[in-house]
């Protein structure tokens, strides 16, 4: 059996090569894909989207599958719960049905959620670790499959979009909070801040940095559906 926790390097530090390296890789891999697809059939172009959506979805369950046998895993700490990583499951789901409401909710949740990830990268183990691929596989895929959306199949989200994504959240939030009830967990971190450094210490302390996470999102949301609107509104002129 591989052991692919041996001989790996320490956690990633931001600017360096095993951060900046995958996101380059990414968008050439990106850029390219976009162009082929926009020359592929609409059914090619499904099939292909499709087919990195399950290839994510996989990378996560293979890892925790792999995780839960080899590793002291903990179901109050390391069930993909998390929202990137419940995504990173999910999106299949959303390329196998192209449901426009999906695309209204996912494009907040993995703009916002996702890039974050990519800017301030919390991987504890470096290359060549399963944890290290996963990370960028899952946090680079979901941005790659809405970008091949708004760009291969020219989804564009709407005002009324924002609230549908942000009440979807607060779904999220109602089941995160019973399953942390059932499980004495702190998935989403919504009883405690997370150990290591992040921008919620910023925040206040529990449930100060709920709240403000909360005030923060709609704004959040309306950045994100900016470029839309300025798209929209100049084509009018």
């Amino acid at each position: 059996m591989i052991n692919f926790y041996a001989a790996v390097s320490s956690r990633v530090l931001i600017g360096s090569w095993e951060h900046l390296l995958p996101i380059v890789f990414a968008f050439i891999v990106s850029v390219f894909l976009i162009r082929y697809a926009r020359t592929l059939s609409s059914k090619a172009q499904y099939r292909l989207i499709h087919f990195i959506a399950v290839f994510i979805s996989v990378t996560v369950i293979v890892f925790h599958i792999y995780n839960s046998i080899y590793s002291d895993y903990n179901f109050r700490v390391d069930l993909p719960l998390y929202l990137c990583s419940l995504l990173g499951i999910l999106i299949p789901i959303y390329t196998y049905y192209k449901k426009y409401w999906m695309f209204e909710i996912l494009i907040f949740w993995v703009i916002a959620g996702t890039l974050q990830g990519v800017i301030t990268p919390d991987i504890a183990e470096g290359a060549p670790s399963f944890d290290y691929f996963r990370y960028w596989i899952v946090h680079l895929g979901l941005l790659l499959v809405i970008f091949y959306s708004i760009f291969v199949f020219k989804l564009k989200p709407k005002f009324k979009s924002i609230f549908k994504s942000f009440f979807a959240l607060q779904l999220y939030v109602l089941l995160m909070i019973t399953l942390n009830f059932i499980l004495d967990a702190n998935y989403f971190y919504l009883n405690e801040k997370p150990k290591s450094a992040s921008v919620l210490d910023y925040f206040g302390d529990w449930p100060n940095y709920i709240i403000v996470c909360q005030l923060l999102i709609i704004p959040l949301f309306m950045i994100i559906y900016l470029p839309f609107y300025v798209h929209k509104q100049s084509l009018r002129k």
